[in-house]
Formats: structure tokens, sequence, C-alpha cells
């Protein structure tokens, strides 16, 4: 199943930063209650992450109030084999664009 990161960022103001906390809390949600905050480090923000068919399903557990600034980012893992695979048409790529042709065993 897909796999996102919610970001819900909110104003640093203490007041601010309360109310969201405590809507987050009292909603009764599993996510929203296990949000991760990054408060006392500055960053005003909830983070969770959820594993739902998609965006549209992801933003939907945000409270309708913070879904207008709310950031879903779709998270994914790469294998070496994919970077190197990546890696080495990237190369080819940029060989092609630069008018070089790839150079063969000797030469």
């Amino acid at each position: 199943m897909p796999k996102f990161l919610i970001e819900v960022p909110h104003d640093s103001d203490r007041v601010e930063c309360t109310r969201v906390v405590k809507v987050f809390l009292s909603t009764g949600s599993h996510f929203l209650v296990n949000a991760d905050w990054g408060c006392k480090d500055g960053v005003h923000a909830a983070f969770m992450m959820v594993e739902v068919d998609s965006k549209a399903e992801a933003l939907a557990i945000v409270p309708p109030a913070f879904r207008d600034h709310a950031r879903i980012v779709g998270l994914n893992r790469y294998t070496m084999a994919e970077m190197m695979s990546r890696a080495e048409r990237a190369a080819a790529a940029a060989r092609a664009a630069a008018g070089d042709p790839k150079e063969g065993p000797g030469g």
C-alpha cells in the first residue's frame, strides 16, 4: 500500500500552537492523536506517516481547517540496483545531449 508523509504546519505563536495540538488530540482519530510534532525544535508542524490508497485519502485525514496548508508527500524506497540503473541512464542521456558517443573498449 502506498505510504505518505503528511505535514501540517501552523503558526509558532504559543496560543496557536496549543490550539492546533488540542484540535488534533481531541479528534479521536488514530492518525491525529499519534502525530509527531516539531514544535519543541522550532518547526511548528505536525507530521504523520500513513499508509492509504491515495494523496486524496491522506489529505482527508487532516482536519478541514488545516487542509489548505497541509503537504502530502508520496514516499518510496530505492534499491541499489535501481539507483545504479538510474545513474547509468542519466549518464547516457547527458552524453547524448552533449553529442558524445559512448566510448567502447580500447577507445
